[in-house]
C-alpha cells in the first residue's frame, strides 16, 4: 500500500470524476481503458525498472512527477490532438474542438477517424523502435538464458555487426507492401524516424550507463550461495553506481522516449473502445499511467529484477511481441486484447520460471551455504 496506495486514491478520483462527467457508462470506460493500460504495460514497468534503478533518488522522483505528466498530459492527450492538427491541418484550437466533438471513428473527418487513419504511420514508428529494442537485447551475449533453445541461436546472429538493423529493416519494407494503397511511403519514412529515433537514444543511454549492468555468471557457485545469502536477509546491492547530473538527465530522456514509445499501441486502441478524449485521457492517464509508475517503482524498491532474472527476458519477449502485431496492425486489425494477454502470459511465465530457477540454485548452493555458516 506504500507504493500503490496513491495510485488507489487517484484511480477512485478518477472514476468519481467520470461519473460525474458521463454518467455510469463513463465510470466503466474509464475503468475498462485503466485495466486495458495496465495489461498493455508489464513490459514498459519491467523496462523502465531496469533504467530507474541506475538513477539517484532525486532523478526516480523526478521520474515519477515531471514524467507522470509527460505521460499523461503528453501522449495521452498532446501527442491525439497534435497527430490529428497535423493530419487535418488544424490548429491546436480547432483539434481540440474537433476533439471534444466525440465524433465516431466511422464517421469521416471526426478526431477519431483521423487518428485511426493516421495508424498505419504511427503503428510504423512505435513497432520498428519496439522491434530494435527487442533484437537489441536478444542479440547481446549473455550468461543466462530464458528460452534458450531461441535465445541462444538469436544471440549467435547478433555477432553479425548490424543485424538488428537489416532484420528491422526487412520487415519495415514487408509492412510496407500490405499496407493499403497510397500509404506506402509514409509507412516506410514513419518506420524509418523509428529506427532513427531509437539509435539515438539508445546511443544516449549506452553513453551514460554507469554501472556497466549484466547478466551474473551463474557458473560460480560460492558467488551463487552469497547472493542467495545477501537477498534472503534482503541486503541492498553495494557498488551500484547511481546517476547524477547530466548523465542523469541524459537517461531521464532516454526513459521517457522509451516509455513514450509503448504508449503508442493503448492511445490508438482506446479509440476502439471510445472517441471521448476526457474518458481516454482519465482512464489511460490517471489510472492505466500512474499504476504502471507505481509498478516501476514496486521493482526497484523491492528488488524485484535482481531476485527474478528471466523477468527482463519475459519483458523483452512481450516487446517483440508488441512491437511485430503493431506492424500487423498496419494492414489488419488485432484485438487490443490480445495483445494484452500475450504481454500478461511472458511476463507470467518468465516469473514462474524464475521462481523455479532460484529453488533450482537454493538446492544446489545448500551444501556450501551449510560451510559458510557452519
Amino acid at each position: 500500500m506504500k507504493t500503490f496506495g496513491w495510485s488507489f486514491g487517484i484511480t477512485a478520483v478518477a472514476l468519481v470524476v467520470a461519473f460525474f462527467y458521463g454518467g455510469i457508462e463513463a465510470l466503466i470506460l474509464c475503468a475498462i481503458l485503466g485495466v486495458l493500460e495496465v495489461s498493455l504495460s508489464f513490459d514498459n514497468a519491467v523496462v523502465n525498472a531496469r533504467i530507474l534503478e541506475k538513477m539517484s533518488a532525486f532523478w526516480q522522483k523526478i521520474f515519477l512527477t515531471v514524467g507522470i505528466l509527460i505521460a499523461v498530459v503528453g501522449m495521452r492527450i498532446a501527442f491525439p490532438l497534435l497527430i490529428v492538427g497535423v493530419t487535418a491541418n488544424l490548429n491546436p484550437v480547432q483539434a481540440i474542438q474537433l476533439a471534444l466533438e466525440k465524433g465516431d471513428i466511422h464517421t469521416e473527418g471526426s478526431y477519431a477517424y483521423l487518428l485511426h487513419d493516421a495508424h498505419p504511420q504511427i503503428a510504423a514508428f512505435g513497432g520498428v523502435f519496439l522491434l530494435m529494442l527487442f533484437l537489441d537485447f536478444m542479440f547481446e551475449e549473455r550468461e543466462i538464458h530464458w528460452l534458450g533453445f531461441l535465445e541462444k541461436p538469436l544471440a549467435f546472429v547478433g555477432r553479425l555487426h548490424g543485424a538488428s538493423m537489416a532484420i528491422a529493416m526487412v520487415i519495415l519494407v514487408v509492412s510496407a507492401t500490405m499496407v493499403r494503397p497510397g500509404k506506402e511511403v509514409d509507412v516506410l519514412i514513419s518506420g524509418i524516424l523509428g529506427m532513427v529515433t531509437y539509435l539515438l537514444v539508445n546511443g544516449l543511454g549506452e553513453l551514460f550507463d554507469v554501472d556497466g549492468d549484466g547478466d551474473t555468471d551463474a557458473a560460480d557457485t560460492d558467488a551463487e550461495a552469497k547472493a542467495i545469502i545477501e537477498k534472503s536477509n534482503k541486503q541492498p546491492t553495494k557498488g551500484v553506481g547511481k546517476a547524477v547530473g547530466k548523465a542523469a538527465f541524459m537517461l531521464f530522456l532516454y526513459l521517457e522516449v522509451i516509455d513514450a514509445s509503448f504508449s503508442f499501441d493503448g492511445v490508438i486502441g482506446a479509440f476502439a473502445i471510445t472517441s471521448d478524449p476526457i474518458i481516454i485521457a482519465l482512464g489511460l492517464g490517471l489510472i492505466g499511467a500512474i499504476f504502471v509508475r507505481s509498478l516501476t517503482v514496486f521493482l526497484v524498491r523491492e528488488g524485484t529484477l535482481n531476485d527474478y532474472e528471466y523477468l527482463d527476458h519475459g519483458a523483452h519477449w512481450a516487446i517483440g511481441a508488441l512491437s511485430i502485431i503493431l506492424l500487423l496492425t498496419i494492414s489488419i486489425e488485432v484485438n487490443e486484447v490480445i495483445t494484452g494477454i500475450i504481454g500478461v502470459v511472458f511476463i507470467a511465465a518468465a516469473f514462474l520460471s524464475s521462481i523455479a530457477r532460484n529453488k533450482r540454485l537454493a538446492a544446489a548452493a545448500q551444501p556450501k551455504v551449510d560451510q559458510l555458516t557452519s
